[in-house]
């Protein structure tokens, strides 16, 4: 499994998503609850970023119809949305966030 670094631990706000690029794949960095996680930027309802939603409740809410997202599994819990979103494997070396692209699921 190969890691590339996404972003600063220090550049990241408790409960605020960070949209970052990684190889072309738009993808979500969100601190909350004492864990860093990564999933995909795009609701699967709705093309629009997840990144611009509420988090709460280790879920990232969808702004635009509400659907949301278990930031663990990448499953929907609210319509509209009936399809998962990927989640991806982080590491913090240092200050240093680390995703791999190889979907967990």
């Amino acid at each position: 499994m190969t890691f590339v670094r996404a972003c600063g631990l220090g550049e990241l706000e408790e409960d605020t998503p960070k949209r970052v690029e990684l190889g072309g794949t738009p993808v979500s960095i969100v601190q909350t609850e004492g864990e860093v996680f990564a999933i995909h930027d795009i609701c699967s309802h709705a093309n629009v970023s997840l990144a611009e939603g509420e988090v709460d409740d280790c879920h990232i809410e969808c702004w635009l119809h509400g659907s949301r997202f278990d930031l663990r599994s990448g499953k929907p819990d609210a319509l509209p949305a009936t399809r998962p979103v990927p989640v991806y494997p982080v590491q913090i070396d240092g200050d240093d966030v680390l995703v791999s692209l190889t979907q967990e699921s």
